[in-house]
């Protein structure tokens, strides 16, 4: 996959295509609920502008910006519950609206512990509808589940739809080649949760720094994850241009 990307990269290097380097990202918003009220996830218009905000605050320092372009609300008992398979494929199906640079979110009730997950843009090629970020209901800010309430279930899943993976990917094992392939993050043994501070879990003088729990790429509480790095934006940066900028 690595070695496809190097190769979008040249091919539009020799044709002269400018790469991003950040813009503004149309929202198509997909509330899927069971019935009418919070509780059955119809989430107000109120706590999504809010969840925008939080991402503009989140990716603005790099560049990115997120408008609404439109919410849109549906009834369906199975949706709302659904954790991925058929009922991911049926619901995007039907409601996935735009291109490969347009991000779709879908809100649901999805149990079995999940927050939310997100497609990569190398997958937007072969499978276009299938493109966005599913997201917990109740993660948005003013939303129950503390301690992720305050809006970046969101934030970190869009880094992985604009091509972040996560600080801990390949462990202590990280290289060039390998982990979260973004050289100004720490490696990182495993995932953090909660607020730990100076948590370092890939010593000696091949790993210098602390693990990166502050960074939104990690499983820290909401409260404690506030930045990306210059690595991170510059790898966003790429995949944009290789796999949505213009598709």
């Amino acid at each position: 996959m690595e070695s496809d990307f190097q190769e979008k990269l040249e091919r539009q290097a020799e044709s002269f295509a400018p790469e991003a380097s950040g813009g503004t990202i149309p929202v198509y918003w997909h509330v899927i609920r069971k019935g009418t009220g919070i509780a059955n996830g119809d989430i107000p218009d109120s706590q999504i502008a809010d969840q925008i905000q939080i991402l503009n605050n989140a990716y603005a320092p790099w560049g990115w910006a997120f408008t609404l372009a439109q919410t849109d609300r549906t009834t369906n008992s199975s949706w709302y519950t659904c954790s991925g398979g058929t009922c991911e494929t049926q619901m995007k199906n039907a409601l996935r609206k735009g291109s490969a640079d347009d991000l779709n979110i879908y809100s649901n009730n999805m149990g079995g512990g999940l927050l939310g997950w997100a497609t990569f843009p190398s997958s937007y090629a072969s499978q276009p509808k299938m493109d966005g970020v599913v997201i917990l209901f109740s993660s948005v800010p003013g939303g129950t589940a503390a301690p992720y309430n305050l809006g970046d279930t969101a934030t970190h899943e869009i880094g992985h739809w604009m091509g972040l993976y996560h600080t801990f990917q390949g462990g202590c094992a990280k290289n060039a080649s390998g982990g979260d392939l973004v050289g100004d993050t720490p490696a990182e043994r495993s995932p953090a949760y909660g607020c730990p501070v100076n948590r370092d879990t890939c010593t000696g003088s091949r790993f210098p720094g602390y693990d990166p729990t502050e960074n939104f790429m990690d499983y820290t509480d909401d409260s404690c994850m506030f930045q990306f790095s210059g690595g991170q934006d510059t790898r966003m940066d790429s995949q944009f241009t290789a796999y949505r900028l213009g598709k």
